[in-house]
C-alpha cells in the first residue's frame, strides 16, 4: 500500500472512497490501513501548506546552518534532540558536507530569529558555529509551486 501513502502524501484529503478507487481496494481496507499507518507513526500528521505570504501574516523564516561537536555514544542525536525541543524550531536535519545539520526557524521578526541564535541555539556547548539565512521568497515546497494567479482581463475579444 505503498501507493496509498503516496496518494495522501500528496492530498491528505482525499475521502477513504476516493483512495480505495485509487489504489483498487475496499474503503474499508484503505481506513485500516491508514489506523495501521498511524499507530506505527508511519503516519505522523496530516498538514495542509500555506502561501502566508498572500496572508496579513508578517513571520520570517530562516535556514540555519549548524556545526556541531557529536557526543560520545550518541552521535549527533543528542544534540538534535537538545535542538528540536525547542518551539521555535520547525525541521531539524541532520546533513553531510561543510555543517552537520540544518535547522529552520520562524520568528514574527529578523530580531526574534536572531534572538533565537544568539541565546539559545549558540549557548549549546555542542554547537561549534551557526550560519543564518533568511527566506526571502518561497517558490516551491513539498511539491507545490507558491504563484499568484495571474490577473484575467476583463473584455470582448473579437477575432
Amino acid at each position: 500500500m505503498d501507493n496509498l501513502l503516496r496518494l495522501l502524501e500528496g492530498d491528505c484529503t482525499l475521502s477513504k472512497k476516493q483512495l480505495a478507487a485509487m489504489v483498487g481496494t475496499s474503503p474499508e481496507r484503505v481506513e485500516e490501513a491508514i489506523r495501521d499507518y498511524e499507530n506505527k507513526h508511519i503516519i505522523m500528521g496530516y498538514k495542509a501548506v500555506i502561501d502566508w505570504d498572500a496572508t496579513d501574516r508578517q513571520d520570517v523564516t530562516a535556514l540555519i546552518e549548524v556545526k556541531v561537536e557529536p557526543q560520545r555514544d550518541n552521535g549527533f542525536d543528542r544534540v538534535a534532540e537538545r535542538i528540536y525541543q525547542y518551539e521555535e524550531v520547525e525541521s531539524c536535519y541532520l546533513m553531510s558536507g561543510d555543517f552537520d545539520m540544518t535547522v529552520i526557524i520562524s520568528g514574527r521578526s529578523l530580531q526574534e530569529v536572531a534572538r533565537f541564535v544568539s541565546l539559545k541555539l549558540s549557548t549549546i556547548d555542542e554547537v561549534k558555529s551557526t550560519a543564518t539565512h533568511f527566506i526571502l521568497k518561497k517558490y516551491k515546497e513539498n511539491h507545490l509551486i507558491f504563484k499568484k494567479p495571474e490577473k484575467q482581463e476583463e473584455g470582448f475579444y473579437f477575432v
